[in-house]
């Protein structure tokens, strides 16, 4: 959400970057809200003059109370008293006049604010331009991708060979898009979020599980309406939305506060399921457990002052390749495009994890810079040194999901014989288990 003021003043700057984010039907919004906001100040600005002209008449009634209530000339108390009344006529006038301005001014508020909403945050000058996610530009590759002389089978087949997953029994019990984790592959799954957790508690976060619903306040000011509509489930009868990602609480957590400088950064590691709509159709890829409703998260969030938000992102999206590094899992730093940026996002990058079966990469993690997009719509600030207040910049990150890490894993562990490797750095968190003996006899 921008500053009206900077829309107000900087036109043809908003106009270019929507232009950039290929939402050319969005143009005429600016100019609507520049209008609206004339509208809205030409309200207050008269508004403030009719105050000042009631005070200056109530201030004048003074004395022509005093004097009509001293006076003996009966011609000159019906002078006063008519002055008097022509004076209290003016105030009546003006009270309905700015009654009416009143409602001018909240009814252009309100148009101002939803198109705001609307209009996209300003990316950042070093994303690539382009329409969509095909002009995304790989950045640089980390580890070396395995092309295995056997071949992988598809994740829910390596799964089911551990007697880990029953997609059929949660399609019975939720539909399609739902799954039972089993065995070695549940605790493979826990294990993963565990160690993500201490990953990032290691690197001086904050341990937090929040709530895993929220108001719609609150989701209003995390992301934009298209995001919402797409992804949210709402609770039915209750200003409740079941969250899509722990990044929702954790940032309204913030909300409404006027944070002290010397409490910035706020750096927090959150731990939530995470339940989505994920409509359209999907390809194969797709299936399994890769694009569903429900899923559990460890997240990475930062609540900085505007300076510190560009290198807070570099070291966000670097500690993903870190911890997906020591899982021997290889990937690549992928910046998105500006046609792929969600529009409260000024600039992003996602991690891919390598997948031998696909012969490609995939994405495991979203790192995110939103500047003071969500700050400004949350009302989330500071004190500057100066004692004057600001708006902090919000970054959030994946630290790991599960089920697609889960993918990437036992990809790139698998063996011949249809085992899987356990890196050193998950052995602790899986009992001391070196190696996952498949309970199915494997046709690798």
């Amino acid at each position: 959400m921008l500053d009206i003021k900077f829309i107000r003043e900087n036109p043809d700057l908003v106009k270019e970057n929507i232009r950039k984010k290929f939402q050319n039907a969005k143009l005429p919004l600016v100019d609507e809200v520049i209008a609206l906001d004339s509208e809205r100040r030409e309200a207050i600005n008269e508004g403030e003059a009719l105050k000042a002209e009631r005070n200056k008449i109530s201030k004048a009634n003074g004395p022509l109370f005093g004097r009509l209530k001293k006076c003996a000339d009966e011609a000159e108390k019906a002078a006063l008293q008519a002055e008097i009344d022509a004076n209290n006529a003016a105030v009546k006038a003006n009270a309905e006049r700015m009654t009416r301005l009143e409602e001018k001014k909240a009814n252009a508020e309100a148009a101002m604010n939803k198109l705001l909403l609307v209009i996209p945050q300003m990316i950042d000058e070093s994303v690539p331009i382009g329409p969509d996610d095909s002009c995304n530009v790989e950045v640089e590759r980390f580890g070396e991708p395995k092309t295995p002389d056997f071949p992988i089978p598809y994740h829910t087949e390596i799964m089911e060979r551990f007697d880990g997953v029953d997609m059929d029994a949660a399609a019975r019990v939720s539909g399609n898009g739902f799954y039972y984790l089993m065995g070695d592959i549940a605790r493979l799954h826990s294990a993963v979020t565990a160690y993500g957790r201490d990953f990032m508690i290691d690197k001086g976060f904050t341990y937090c599980i929040p709530p895993f619903m929220i108001h719609g306040n609150v989701v209003e000011g995390v992301m934009s309406q298209t995001d919402m509509d797409a992804m949210m489930y709402k609770i039915e009868g209750e200003d409740l939305y079941l969250i899509g990602t722990s990044e929702h609480s954790m940032i309204g957590k913030f909300i409404d506060q006027i944070l002290p400088e010397d409490k910035l950064p706020q750096t927090l590691t959150s731990y939530s399921p995470c339940f989505r709509k994920e409509k359209g159709a999907h390809g194969i890829e797709e299936r399994g457990v890769y694009r569903i409703h429900q899923f559990e998260k460890q997240e990475m969030i930062v609540v900085c002052k505007p300076e510190d938000s560009k290198a807070w992102y570099e070291k966000m999206w670097r500690w993903s390749v870190e911890l997906f590094r020591s899982l021997d899992i290889p990937v690549r730093q992928l910046e998105c495009c500006s046609g792929d940026l969600a529009d409260l996002k000024c600039k992003s990058c996602d991690i891919e994890a390598w997948s031998p079966r696909q012969q490609k990469y995939f994405e495991v993690c979203s790192c995110s810079n939103l500047g003071d997009a969500q700050a400004r719509r949350l009302k989330i600030r500071y004190k500057d040194e100066n004692g004057r207040m600001q708006l902090c910049h919000t970054l959030n990150n994946t630290c790991v999901a599960p089920p697609r890490m889960l993918i990437a894993f036992l990809e790139n562990n698998l063996q011949a014989d249809g085992s899987v490797l356990i890196p050193q750095a998950l052995r602790p968190y899986m009992g001391g288990k070196e190696l996952l003996v498949p309970a199915k006899k494997s046709n690798l």
